[in-house]
């Protein structure tokens, strides 16, 4: 029998991307993936820190694999990702039953880290590359029958929003080669995939640092040339690096799909500028409102955060405001939480909870009838969906997603796997619909 390994994924499609390189690397030393840590002789967290407590809820999620470790001693246990990044050695001192932490800088060396603790030495690595460095080990990822695949394109932020610690654990922004990039997609969509997102922290800013290299707009002109490939999608977006360059690939790129996701956070300017967001909230609308302009169907999803420290009443109806302008087809929103190390975390915020909760549920109540207003639409209607596998809700049922990347669930034979059919929507759900095959 050779070694097993179990992986759990916290957070954002960068660790998504993360993980799936994680598990390329420990093939390569003989190990293969169980869905169950019981079963492993090597368990994996790929962590997220975008979230108030994380540290404490990686920790309490370590604690489940402590007894597994009692009963089997060679039991071999790990944490990367941007808790890793951030607590770094002080986890070894703190867990002691932990083997080995490896940065967001440092995932290729996991295959020496493992190795290491088969000989019971464990190890930390959480030490930031330089730029070439960091070049050089862009992801290369085996396909596994996937019809839609992440794309990494850039890494880490330079705009240091002052909630956000992304920049202190995914360092500055370095851009990958566009050639590599398109080289990449040829492969592939050679080997079945349809569908490529490209990946970064703030793609819109892809390019800017690199001397001679493409912009944005540019990259997606190229990619969306790509030969097979049926479907463009890209993520995230920050507004104030969206030029209008790149608002007018919604009007002319065949291959780009009509959504798009645009992080507002607030729709006050105040607050705003307290983010250190680079942009007002006429400047957003104004991006919106040209987007629209070239692109009548699209349909946006964005990001907002509820209780910034100071937020006022008035703060708050700037964004409910904001939210009934653009109509956004979904939203994420969260309720603010301090991240130690950043600007915001200095703030004082005198707020109390009850007031942060009663406003979050009115933005969601909002947001949740223009969203179902917006879905609703599609009700009846034929449209073409990307078929990306077997369902979660059984039955027979196959699922695709439109080009609003809405996911919808319809009866279908396996064979449609990786095609474009058209499907008619017959039941509409707060998060996906159901359709009948054409």
């Amino acid at each position: 029998m050779g070694k097993a390994f179990y992986l759990e994924t916290f957070g954002c499609q960068m660790n998504v991307v993360d993980s799936e390189r994680i598990v390329d690397l420990l093939e390569g030393i003989g190990y293969a993936q169980v869905d169950a840590a019981e079963k492993a002789d090597l368990v994996l967290l790929n962590t997220c820190s975008v979230r108030d407590k994380a540290e404490r809820k990686v920790y309490g999620h370590l604690g489940r694999f402590k007894p597994i470790k009692d009963r089997r001693p060679e039991l071999i246990i790990g944490v990367g990702g941007c808790v890793a990044q951030q607590e770094g050695e002080k986890m070894l001192e703190t867990v002691p039953y932990l083997d080995l932490v490896f940065g967001t800088h440092n995932i290729h060396r996991l295959p020496e880290l493992v190795l290491q603790a088969e000989e019971k030495r464990r190890g930390s690595v959480t030490d930031f590359l330089d730029r070439e460095t960091r070049l050089n080990l862009f992801p290369h990822r085996s396909v596994r029958d996937n019809v839609t695949r992440f794309v990494t394109v850039m890494q880490g932020c330079d705009n240091f929003c002052s909630y956000c610690i992304v920049p202190y654990v995914r360092g500055r922004e370095v851009s990958r080669p566009s050639g590599e990039i398109k080289a990449e997609i040829e492969g592939l969509v050679a080997q079945g995939v349809r569908e490529v997102t490209l990946l970064g922290q703030n793609v819109n800013s892809y390019g800017l640092k690199e001397d001679g290299e493409l912009s944005f707009a540019e990259l997606l002109n190229e990619v969306n040339q790509v030969a097979g490939l049926e479907r463009l999608r890209f993520a995230t977006s920050h507004p104030k690096d969206m030029t209008d360059e790149l608002i007018n690939c919604f009007g002319r790129l065949d291959k780009l799909c009509k959504h798009i996701h645009l992080p507002v956070q607030s729709g006050s300017d105040r607050i705003l500028e307290l983010m250190n967001r680079g942009y007002t909230a006429a400047d957003y609308l104004r991006k919106v409102e040209g987007l629209k302009s070239v692109c009548p169907e699209i349909r946006l999803t964005t990001d907002i955060i509820v209780g910034f420290p100071g937020e006022t009443e008035d703060d708050f109806l700037a964004t409910l405001e904001m939210v009934e302008m653009v109509r956004y087809a979904d939203a994420f929103t969260f309720l603010y939480s301090p991240r130690s190390g950043t600007k915001a975390a200095e703030l004082q915020d005198d707020q109390s909870s009850v007031l942060k909760q009663e406003r979050f549920e009115r933005l969601c109540a909002l947001q949740n009838r223009i969203g179902e207003e917006i879905w609703q639409q599609d009700l009846d209607k034929v449209l073409p969906v990307l078929v990306e596998g077997e369902s979660k809700q059984g039955d027979g049922q196959l699922f695709g997603r439109t080009t609003w990347n809405r996911i919808v669930n319809f009866v279908g034979e396996k064979e449609l796997i990786g095609m474009t059919v058209p499907v008619k929507i017959v039941k509409v759900f707060r998060n996906s619909n159901l359709g009948e095959l054409i």
